[in-house]
């Protein structure tokens, strides 16, 4: 459910809008080609640590620049001087062999879930300048370019190839894949959903040995649901039977995919399965090959995923050595064991065991031999280590829980912030890393894109938004505010007034929220997003993170586990109480607003006792975690045979006849994520206890409803609503 956070942040990190600028509409929130600022192409740095690649503005060619001078110094690859016969009109991504001879190219690809796709995919031979295609039996999904460049390996059918450019081959490797039972390579759905794990073919560093996962899908259940078109389709009337689409989710409590890693040896064709200590009901959510790309690093995480291992295997003797075990009361995060990084005598990890994220260093017997951050902050990504320096560079929140910053860490432990600016900052690194691409914005500040040195001297601003900024320079700002939770603990908080706002005047307020775990949306960043077009109608929108958020301390976060939906209803009923106390807020013309967790958060508050909200706005909710992926929620709950009672009380399905308030309850028909059974449910049941509700759907569309003007629909509903309810 991590996307459904990273959705929500997009939506609520942003200034508002004023409500008499002519010039700003319901498209200027909600349209998100218009609300976004611009970025920068993606760099990728090249080897030699002075250059990086992108591609061009016109999309035909990748191009070479200096981080130095910032001036193009070569092109990679164009389309238009392609020798020889096979020739490619356009391509939408690429990857460049370790020895930079290869360029991997793909064009024509196909959605699978959020993330994966497959797609056609050419390899370019830089010296000769001509194109090969991987493989003429079809698309292919997962393609991964051997270190030399001379061999492919990819997915098709569920099976695994390998196509050797040389001499033309395109071989399978495995057999029993098939769609719905057998995966080799690619992952499952809950996978990539939840570890975010898209790809596990694997090269050693000698090209001679692919590992991968395999996964049995066979006992988890199939999920079906009626995929009807939407009017964004070319042939919207062309459905008179609609599409059914099906696909393996695990709920809560069922059988998950049987996982196993395996390695095929090139030079004797020989398949391999690894000697693990894994049960049926294991994850592995991790799977690399150590510095060296000699033996495989292997993470399984137990099904209540409270106890990690990682273990070193030997691929040719499948003998595999335990050397780490991580284990929690609660559960343990992605974010900290997948932030990992391995090199030639050792590997950097991610643990909470502090109380806090932090990094500690090992040997590969297992040794730590430092702990390199410390303190009552959190790390929040690992960008790598500067042996050249003796220098870690991490991102951090030592500067609050609200910013993200960028700093260096000596062999000492001592922290040094690289600019200090509070706000949110990122930074890509060339590969020697003299030099680094820094993206910074504050809630205030559209994002700025600048080159610097290593010693902190601008190169070049790459992005400034200037034009973007002057276009939102009015707009009312937001602020930051501090409130007690339900056991008087202070919570970070949000709030944006109306842009003629008057404090002698009183305002109704809407209360905007998330509050999954580990999540975070009262965030130092810019955005630009719906709920500050709901600001500018005349609205104080506030958002607070109570208990069970990310990034302060572990106690914080666990405080809600396997009792979802209480600590975090309580803290937010409380913030809302302490925000109605405020001399310019109508106590008596309140409401709440959420997606995904959020809107779960709010048929959960709508029904609880003490509520002050009138009304409420739900948008695809989960109702019932019975009803949600078993990875996820697993994660927050145990099984629902293991926590019966918890999964009872923190159903909002059980909470029906509390329902006193006016809702508002909104999904797409083709959510994968959460599907739109949850709110058929909800509402059937409201209709059996004769409840009064109003509802809205959006036909063939998805969780995040990106498609065609979806957002903009649905933020003009939910104001249009407010207005007949709280004004």
């Amino acid at each position: 459910m991590k996307f459904k956070s990273n959705i929500l942040l997009a939506m609520s990190l942003a200034t508002g809008m004023q409500a008499g600028a002519a010039t700003l509409s319901l498209n200027d929130f909600c349209d998100l080609k218009v609300a976004t600022p611009a970025g920068v192409k993606e760099m990728v740095p090249l080897s030699d640590g002075e250059t990086y690649s992108c591609i061009s503005n016109d999309g035909n060619s990748i191009e070479v620049y200096s981080y130095r001078t910032g001036k193009k110094v070569s092109t990679l690859f164009d389309v238009n001087t392609v020798k020889g016969d096979l020739k490619i009109d356009e391509f939408e991504g690429y990857t460049i062999s370790d020895n930079g001879k290869y360029i991997l190219l793909w064009n024509d690809s196909e959605k699978i879930y959020r993330h994966t796709f497959r797609a056609s995919y050419y390899v370019y031979d830089v010296r000769r300048m001509t194109l090969k295609k991987v493989s003429e039996g079809g698309p292919q999904q997962g393609a991964v370019l051997s270190h030399d460049g001379r061999c492919v390996a990819y997915q098709r059918g569920n099976n695994i190839y390998i196509a050797n450019l040389d001499y033309g081959t395109d071989k399978k490797i495995t057999d029993d894949g098939e769609i719905n039972k057998i995966i080799y390579g690619t992952p499952d759905w809950g996978y990539e959903e939840e570890f975010a794990v898209l790809n596990t073919i694997r090269w050693s560093a000698d090209d001679n040995t692919l590992a991968f996962m395999r996964f049995d899908e066979s006992k988890v259940p199939a999920y079906s649901f009626d995929n009807y078109r939407s009017y964004c389709d070319t042939d919207p009337d062309g459905d008179l039977y609609p599409a059914t689409y099906t696909y393996k989710y695990p709920l809560a409590g069922y059988p998950n995919s049987i996982v196993s890693v395996h390695s095929y040896n090139l030079n004797d064709q020989s398949m391999k399965k690894m000697d693990l200590p894994l049960k049926e009901t294991d994850y592995i959510p991790s799977l690399e090959f150590d510095g060296l790309g000699k033996d495989l690093m292997v993470m399984i995480l137990n099904r209540d995923q409270n106890h990690l291992e990682l273990y070193k295997v030997n691929p040719a003797s499948t003998v595999a050595h335990r050397i780490l075990v991580q284990d929690s009361k609660a559960w343990l995060a992605p974010d900290s064991y997948q932030m990992v990084k391995y090199d030639a005598t050792g590997f950097v990890i991610g643990s909470e065991a502090s109380g806090y994220r932090h990094l500690y260093r090992y040997d590969y017997s297992g040794n730590m031999q430092r702990q390199i951050t410390k303190g009552d902050f959190n790390v929040t990504d690992f960008y790598g280590y500067d042996a050249k320096r003796g220098l870690y560079y991490v991102q951090t929140t030592s500067l609050g829980a609200i910013n993200r910053n960028v700093a260096s860490v000596d062999n000492k432990g001592n922290l040094k912030l690289l600019h200090g600016q509070p706000g949110t900052e990122s930074a890509d690194f060339s590969t020697n890393f003299d030099y680094y691409l820094r993206n910074y914005s504050n809630s205030t500040t559209p994002p700025v894109y600048s080159i610097y040195t290593n010693s902190g001297k601008m190169v070049q601003t790459m992005e400034d938004n200037a034009q973007y900024a002057a276009k939102y320079a009015d707009a009312p700002k937001m602020e930051f505010i501090k409130v007690k939770n339900a056991a008087g603990e202070e919570m970070n908080g949000y709030m944006i007034k109306p842009a003629d706002f008057n404090p002698s005047n009183k305002y109704p307020l809407v209360m905007y929220q998330y509050n999954g775990p580990d999540s975070q949306l009262v965030l130092n960043k810019w955005s630009m997003e719906g709920v500050f077009y709901i600001a500018s109608q005349g609205y104080i929108v506030c958002a607070v993170d109570g208990r069970g958020t990310g990034n302060r301390s572990r106690q914080w976060a666990h405080a809600v586990y396997r009792d979802l939906g209480n600590l975090e209803v309580k803290d937010q009923l409380a913030g809302a109480k302490e925000i109605a106390r405020m001399p310019f807020v109508d106590a008596s013309r309140m409401g709440c607003f959420g997606w995904s967790y959020g809107g779960y958060m709010t048929l959960m508050e709508l029904s609880a006792d003490g509520c002050p909200f009138k009304c409420g706005v739900s948008m695809a909710p989960v109702t019932d975690w019975r009803f949600y992926d078993s990875i996820y929620t697993e994660r927050y709950m145990q099984t629902p045979q293991q926590n019966p009672g918890g999964y009872s009380s923190s159903s909002a399905l059980n909470r029906t006849d509390k329902m006193t308030k006016k809702l508002l309850i909104m999904s797409g028909t083709s959510d994968d994520n959460v599907h739109y059974y949850n709110t058929l449910k909800y509402t059937s049941k409201l209709n059996y206890e004769g409840t009064l509700f109003d509802m809205m759907s959006f036909a063939g569309f998805e969780h995040s409803l990106r498609m065609c003007n979806a957002r903009a629909s649905l933020f003009n509903k939910v104001v249009d609503y407010y207005n007949h309810n709280l004004k």
